[in-house]
This record gives structure tokens, sequence and C-alpha cells, in this order.
């Protein structure tokens, strides 16, 4: 089979890997050297732009395309395929609405009745934004569209003064016209993705990811620093909290049907666990990264078929390994506020295949022989065992194998971090 793959970082590479049983094509925006290994031919275009990736397809053949980051979804790619008579595995720049359209997706939900949402308004004055500060108390700022999951600013984490989320606020609606101003949820984050085929879901193992930049849950967001796994269950969830996010998901791919609109393509929930059961922080049109890495690594099946399958609307559930799995970032020294771009890495792939941990390339280029950074995430290390301290061990001594000006958040998926979850959800649902 033919597969034809839009995307460039470590998420993709994890795709590409994972699409072993096809003949891969790729379109990169910047050459990522694992994903042109992986691929019979590869193009460089600006992967946003719909005509010049139509006119870079032209006079190819594909049996199936997938496009895979968020801004390639809202620019409208996957129609472009879909234009082309390619078989399409990527939701339509409609359907991904519910990701690059926040104000559309609460509406949504509010419309079909789907539960989980907090209260909410689209604001686009001030004086409003105030308002609701004052009446929601603590609160989460968002811009409507895409941010790479930088864009929100939440009290008592980003801002602990009213002045300074107004100020926020006020650079949001000067900017896009509005602002969306949410209720603070408080509780627990966690990650649910589904295959989808318009209709039916198939649903991954919950992830648990980490935006903040820094050890404890300190920093500034980031588009994501680590995440790990542990089988079908996270350690800080119930049972009833997995149903409930999957009847959630199933909510929304009916709802977009019935809009007319139907989701092909992978669903991210982002939920939040709370003393009231589990609430929607968004919707992504795509895999998330890292959690794709996690997700990728324990899928049992031929991703190629399931891909194929959700295009023609007659999806094969997928099976999962129960392991656990560890992925951790590595990002460029000053990440993420003043990252040093253009910095050598020397990597010691042998010795980090000994290691039982796995190298996916993300946001760096290759020059003269050499790998070179960017400004942005760099290299994701994955690990996957059948306990998490023995996963996150693989983590770290994976990370240690990639020498360069380089860090990374060494807590994540450790005991410490994950007890410290435990002992919260315990004491928002009122358990010993």
């Amino acid at each position: 089979m033919k597969v034809l793959l839009i995307g460039n970082g470590a998420r993709e590479h994890a795709i590409a890997e994972k699409l072993d049983d096809c003949e891969l094509y790729s379109i990169m925006s910047k050459k990522n050297p694992a994903i042109a290994q992986l691929s019979k031919e590869y193009w460089i275009c600006d992967i946003e732009n719909a005509d010049i990736v139509a006119k870079t397809i032209a006079g190819h053949e594909f049996d199936l395309g997938f496009s895979s980051p968020d801004a390639t979804l809202a620019a409208g790619i996957s129609d472009v395929l879909g234009g082309c008579g390619i078989l399409v595995a990527s939701p339509s720049r409609a359907a991904s609405r519910i990701e690059w359209d926040k104000s559309y997706m609460r509406t949504l939900l509010q419309k079909y009745g789907i539960k989980g949402s907090p209260k909410f308004e689209v604001v686009k004055s001030p004086a409003d934004a105030l308002r609701l500060m004052k009446e929601y108390d603590q609160v989460a700022i968002k811009p409507l569209g895409l941010t790479g999951g930088k864009g929100v600013k939440v009290s008592g984490e980003h801002f602990t003064q009213t002045d300074d989320g107004l100020k926020y606020a006020e650079t949001l609606i000067t900017k896009d016209g509005t602002a969306l101003i949410e209720e603070k949820l408080v509780g627990e984050e966690f990650t649910l993705q589904a295959f989808c085929d318009g209709t039916r879901i198939g649903v991954m193992p919950p992830i648990q990811d980490h935006k903040r930049a820094f050890v404890g849950d300190k920093g500034s967001n980031t588009g994501g620093m680590g995440s790990y796994s542990t089988g079908p269950l996270l350690p800080f969830l119930e049972h009833s909290d997995i149903e409930s996010g999957k009847k959630i998901l199933q909510g929304v791919v009916s709802a977009l049907k019935k809009e007319g609109t139907p989701f092909h393509g992978i669903l991210y929930g982002q939920f939040m666990a709370t003393a009231h059961g589990i609430k929607i922080v968004e919707f992504n049109a795509r895999f998330g990264d890292p959690e794709a890495i996690n997700a990728l690594s324990l899928l049992n099946d031929s991703l190629g078929n399931i891909l194929l399958s959700m295009a023609e609307g007659q999806l094969h559930q997928p099976s999962f390994s129960n392991d656990s799995t560890v992925v951790k970032y590595l990002v460029p020294q000053g990440y993420p506020d003043k990252p040093i771009a253009d910095s050598p890495v020397t990597i010691d792939s042998a010795a980090i295949e000994e290691s039982g941990a796995k190298i996916y390339y993300a946001s760096v280029y290759d020059k003269g022989g050499k790998i070179m950074t960017t400004s942005s995430r760099s290299f994701a290390i994955l690990s996957k065992a059948t306990t998490l301290e023995e996963a996150e061990d693989k983590a770290e001594k994976g990370c240690s194998l990639i020498h360069g000006a380089l860090w990374h958040r060494e807590d994540i998926g450790t005991n410490s971090l994950v007890e410290k979850r435990i002992e919260r959800m315990k004491s928002l649902r009122g358990q010993k």
C-alpha cells in the first residue's frame, strides 16, 4: 500500500516507523532525517499551503493519505488529498474545526448535550472579560485558534492577580477580536485518543502529558515535555473515568456526523479528572505529540490497515499491549523562553538501542552530516517495559546517550511524581 504522510516532527517519525508494512512517501516542511530514511520518496515544501501541496503530488498516485500536524488540517490539506482521488485517513478542514475553533467546540458540545464542559463565554471586550473573571473567580483564558499548546493562561498557575489575567485577555481581544473565558478546572489531566471512521471509535490507552517546562510542573507551558502510560488505566484514574471519556469521544463523533462533517481521523480528548467527574479541557483533531509515540509503541496491529479502514468507514478495532511507556523530550538549552538553536548533537544510536530505549527525531536538521538543533523540541526518547519504574529508568539511560546543548525533565514517569497525582485525586474525591 502506497501511503503519503504529511508532517515532519517526532510524532510523524513514530507514525512513519509504524507504517513499516507500507510503501511510504512523505511531504515535509523541513527534512526530518529519520522520516526521509524511511520514505521511498519525499518532498520539501510549505505543508500548510493547499495549492503547493496539490502541485507537489500532481502526477503521483497513492492509496492512502494522512495529514498529521494541526495547522495542516486547519489549512485543508486533507481536502486537497481527497480532491486528488486519494483515500484520506485524516479529518477534513470542516471536521477538524473541533480543534482550531474552541468556541465552535464548546457550542457543539452544548448543542448535543455532551456532558463535561465547564462554564464558558466568548468575550469581545475587556469589560466582559473582567465580568467573567469576577463571576467565575478562577478562570482559564484561551485564544479561539491554534497555539501549539502554549496559549492558555490559568488563574493561580500563570497569573495570580486579576489585572494580569485581564491584560492577557486584552492582548487576545486586540489581536483576534475575541477571547474564550472558562471556569478553571481543578484535578489531573489525561489524554484519550481514538481512531475514528466517521461513525465508530477505537480508543487507545490513556496517557498523561506534561505541558509545564520544568521539574515539579513549574514554568511556562510547552508543546509537551514528555508523557507516560500504564496500560488500560492510569494510576490516579478509575475505570468509570475511562468510560466517561469514551462516551464523550463517541458523542463528539456522532455530533459531527449529524452536522454533516463526519470525522475520519484521530480524535484526541484532553480531559480533567475532577471531584465532580470528567471534564473536557479541549479536543485535537490529530495524534498528540508526544502521546502518539506512547500509543503507537503499544499498538499490536498494522497502522496502515487501521488507517485504511478509517478512511473507508469500516474501522478495524485496534488492540494494544498492556505495557507501561515513558517518553521524555530533549530540548535545546534555554527552551522554552530563550532556546539556543543551531547547536550540534552527537547520538550514540547503538548504545540507545542496547539500552532498550528508542529515539525519535523532532525539530532538528542535517548540516554536512551533523545533526543540529533548532529552537523547538529536538528528540523524543521512548521506553517500554512491564512496569513504569523500569520504563522510566530506560528512558533516562536513553537520554544520557545523546550529547549536546540539550536538557529534559527528569521527573516524568517517576514514582514520586505519579504518587503526587494519586494523592491529589484521592484528596479531591474525598478518599483516604
